[in-house]
C-alpha cells in the first residue's frame, strides 16, 4: 500500500504539471512559427521578391537587345565604310585607266602616219632603189606624181626643221618626227609652214610643184631614220599601216 500510494501521488504530479506543460508547449509552437513565416518572407517566395526578379531579367534582357542593336549597328557601319572606299579607289582607279588611255590615244595619234597626197589624186612613178640616167645616182625616195598646187600633207606628227630651195630637190621641207627620222617634202612649188613649228599627221605642209631636178610636178618623199641614209619609203609607210 505505501508503494501504491507513492505511485498514485507520482501520477497526480504529472497529471498536474501537464497544463502549464502544455500552455509552454504551445507558446513555443507559436514563437516557432512565427519564426518559420519570417523565414518564408527572407527565403525569396514572397511575391515581392518575385517581381523583384522579374525586373531584373527583364533588365537583362533589355541589355542584351541593346548590346547586339549596338553590335550590328557597328558591323553596319563598318561595312558601309569599307563599301565606300572601295568604291573610291575603283573609280580612281577608273579614272587613272582613262587618263592613261587617252593619252595613249593622243599617242597613237600623234604617230599615225597618212599619205602626203589625198588618195585618187596621186599615181607613183618612181620607186626607192631605182636608176636611171635621170639621176646622178640611183631613186632615194618614192614620187607621188599629181597635179601642181595640189596639197601636201604631213605623213606624220613632227616638228618642221628646215623650208628651203635645196639645189636638184628644188623646194624642199624637211620635218623631224619624235625619234629622229627625217621626212623629206621636195620639188615644192609653195611652202605652208616655217621651221620650228609643230604639225600633226595630215597637216597641210605645202603644195605639189616641179621645182629642181624633175621631169613634171610631184612630191619626191624621203624617209630617213634619225637623219641618216635614206630608207624605201615605201616599206616605212606600209610598216604604220599605209597602201602607197
Amino acid at each position: 500500500m505505501g508503494v501504491s500510494a507513492l505511485a498514485l501521488a507520482a501520477v497526480g504530479a504529472l497529471s498536474a504539471s501537464s497544463p502549464a506543460a502544455s500552455s509552454a508547449q504551445l507558446t513555443a509552437g507559436h514563437v516557432g512559427g512565427s519564426a518559420t513565416g519570417h523565414a518564408s518572407a527572407f527565403s525569396g517566395t514572397s511575391d515581392v521578391a518575385s517581381a523583384s526578379v522579374l525586373a531584373d531579367r527583364r533588365e537583362q534582357a533589355v541589355s542584351r537587345d541593346s548590346q547586339r542593336d549596338a553590335l550590328r549597328d557597328a558591323a553596319d557601319q563598318k561595312l558601309q565604310a569599307v563599301a565606300e572606299k572601295q568604291a573610291k579607289e575603283r573609280n580612281a582607279a577608273l579614272a587613272q585607266l582613262a587618263a592613261s588611255a587617252e593619252k595613249q590615244a593622243g599617242l597613237i595619234a600623234r604617230n599615225s602616219w597618212q599619205l602626203p597626197v589625198t588618195r585618187g589624186a596621186y599615181h607613183l612613178t618612181s620607186r626607192f632603189g631605182q636608176c636611171s640616167g635621170l639621176w646622178s645616182h640611183c631613186h632615194t625616195g618614192l614620187d607621188f606624181a599629181a597635179p601642181s598646187g595640189t596639197p601636201i600633207h604631213a605623213i606624220a606628227g613632227g616638228t618642221i626643221s628646215e623650208t628651203a630651195s635645196a639645189g636638184a630637190y628644188g623646194n624642199r621641207t624637211i620635218e623631224t618626227l619624235a625619234d629622229g627620222t627625217e621626212l623629206w617634202y621636195c620639188h615644192q612649188t609653195s611652202f605652208s609652214v616655217h621651221p620650228g613649228q609643230k604639225v600633226r599627221a595630215g597637216q597641210l605642209i605645202g603644195s605639189v610643184g616641179a621645182t629642181g631636178n624633175t621631169t613634171g610636178p610631184h612630191v619626191h618623199v624621203e624617209v630617213r631614220p634619225g637623219a641618216g641614209d635614206p630608207v624605201d619609203p615605201d616599206a616605212a609607210m606600209r610598216a604604220h599601216g599605209l597602201k602607197p
